[in-house]
């Protein structure tokens, strides 16, 4: 019986340049593992809840760091450091809803070593799943969060097409809320995504999370100057301050002129396998004042067709409160 305390065998890849890791990934297809800062990787790789034939290294990769400057916003590499996008002045200055947003995940060794484009990438944290049981997103027949016996305080409220499972990503709910867009390459060419169709729900896929494939690079992520400097507002909620997931976060966008709420996006995190936009929020305060009572007007359609599991129904009045502070922040 293999021993769990050492690495599985596997072939190791270190490209520098991002064609050789396109080509290396096309070749391997889903035999390849590509890796980042590796934070996810290598406890699902140790565990033996997944395998790999061969991990991809993309870390040498130099052109895949960094935030820059372009014609409409910024572009920030996916191996920049989620630190370095918590405290980049360009994000700071301009879209300071992603630095606050980086700045509170897990600790600050992870931060250091865990890059942008792992935590909007990394799989859901359901301990069923993680743990190797043959649930449905592991390709078995059984969801084992969602039996009266479950252990499911963590997990989601909404679209829980037989998964369950919570998405775990701080960033992600902000890049949606930004309308930042992800740029994935191949040997194919070049495709742009919208953050918000980036993610997938189990009734699209229940297998992946994201729209990547075999084969496929998220390279970079681009946030354009349409909701540069708006009014921004951040939170989580977990049951620690520190090294801890969601168990309800907002990230919200707000542009305001002259008290009035002009426009808005509001994205939840945690409360389903992607980042939810909270549309029904967003149509309720538009043209309104941002006052009390609007948000109060807000958190009451925020949570409308939510699902509560057994343990898990104190994320409705929580997810309303978070809506609800907000839009009047």
């Amino acid at each position: 019986m293999p021993s769990h305390d050492v690495m599985p065998n596997m072939e190791l890849y270190q490209p520098v340049q991002v064609e050789d890791a396109l080509a290396i990934a096309d070749r391997l297809a889903e035999r390849g593992w590509l890796v980042g800062g590796g934070q996810d990787t290598y406890g699902w790789l140790k565990d033996r809840a997944k395998t790999a034939d061969a991990l991809i290294d993309l870390s040498a990769i130099e052109s895949l760091r960094g935030v820059r400057e372009i014609d409409d916003g910024i572009e920030i590499g996916a191996l920049t450091t989620i630190t370095e996008v918590a405290t980049n002045p360009l994000i700071l200055q301009s879209y300071s809803l992603l630095a606050d947003a980086a700045g509170v995940v897990a600790s600050p060794q992870i931060r250091n070593i865990g890059t942008l484009g792992g935590n909007v990438t990394q799989d859901v944290r359901c301990w069923y799943y993680r743990r190797g049981l043959s649930c449905y997103r592991a390709g078995g027949n059984l969801c084992y969060a969602d039996t009266p016996q479950g252990m499911n305080r963590e997990h989601a409220l909404f679209e829980s097409s037989r998964c369950v499972a919570a998405g775990a990503s701080d960033t992600a709910p902000a890049l949606v809320a930004l309308d930042a867009s992800m740029v994935i390459r191949s040997l194919n060419g070049e495709r742009v995504v919208a953050a918000e169709d980036y993610f997938v729900g189990p009734a699209i896929d229940i297998l992946h999370t994201t729209v990547l494939r075999p084969g496929e690079i998220l390279t970079a992520v681009r946030i354009p100057s349409s909701w540069a400097n708006a009014s921004f507002y951040f939170e989580k909620v977990a049951d620690r301050n520190v090294w801890d997931f969601s168990l309800v976060s907002i990230a919200a966008a707000f542009k305001v002129s002259g008290g009035t709420i002009e426009d808005s996006r509001i994205v939840c995190g945690a409360v389903q396998t992607t980042p939810r936009r909270v549309i029904s929020a967003e149509n309720a305060i538009r043209g309104q004042a941002r006052n009390a009572a609007t948000a109060d007007s807000a958190a009451a359609v925020a949570t409308d067709g939510a699902r509560a599991l057994a343990h898990n129904g104190f994320k409705i009045p929580l997810m309303q409160n978070l809506v609800r502070r907000a839009v009047n922040a």
